[in-house]
């Protein structure tokens, strides 16, 4: 362990061991001493930082949760009014899930995690709010609420039993939501 006395991004890189260490292992996984081992950190500095695994948990989820949400937020073709919504969040699912698997299914596993912990709710609220928000630029707040929840669903479906995504019904059904 290298001794850091000034060390502005030991929390950052005790967030990004965090995701590395669920990524590898899962949630049952997570622990200070785990993290600290991970990040090359003295033990007392994840407790110094993040007094719970709630709170290390709320950090590694608002940062592995932007994936997809800032690939919405920065898609010009779902927020240009010209472009075929449907098509467009299809097409940008498809790239998603093709992305980095493990980063995926991080993603869900923390997102999952609000579940049985209510600290990380608040989280996921906002991330699911992003995105409505993103798509409400383009049609109701109803509308992209349940869009969110069709992909989430597609998602799911996808990374739990191992099926081929398919962009052709993904965008049939989300043009169906559109209708």
């Amino acid at each position: 362990m290298t001794p850091r006395r000034y060390d502005p991004d030991r929390r950052g890189r005790i967030i990004d061991a965090a995701i590395r260490v669920v990524g590898r292992g899962g949630i049952a996984g997570l622990s200070h001493r785990t993290v600290a081992a991970e990040a090359d950190v003295p033990l007392g500095s994840t407790t110094y930082h993040f007094a719970s695994l709630d709170e290390l948990l709320v950090a590694a989820l608002r940062r592995s949760g932007e994936g997809f949400a800032g690939a919405v937020r920065g898609s010009a073709a779902l927020t240009g009014t010209g472009a075929d919504l449907a098509a467009g969040l299809a097409r940008l699912t498809g790239q998603w899930l093709a992305g980095d698997r493990t980063g995926v299914e991080l993603e869900y596993e923390l997102y999952l995690a609000a579940l049985r912990r209510p600290a990380l709710r608040p989280v996921v609220a906002e991330w699911t709010d992003g995105v409505v928000a993103a798509l409400s630029a383009r049609t109701d707040p109803a509308t992209a609420r349940a869009l969110v929840a069709l992909i989430d669903g597609i998602c799911l479906q996808v990374l739990l039993t191992d099926a081929e995504y398919d962009e052709d019904r993904t965008r049939e059904m989300l043009g169906r939501l559109l209708a």
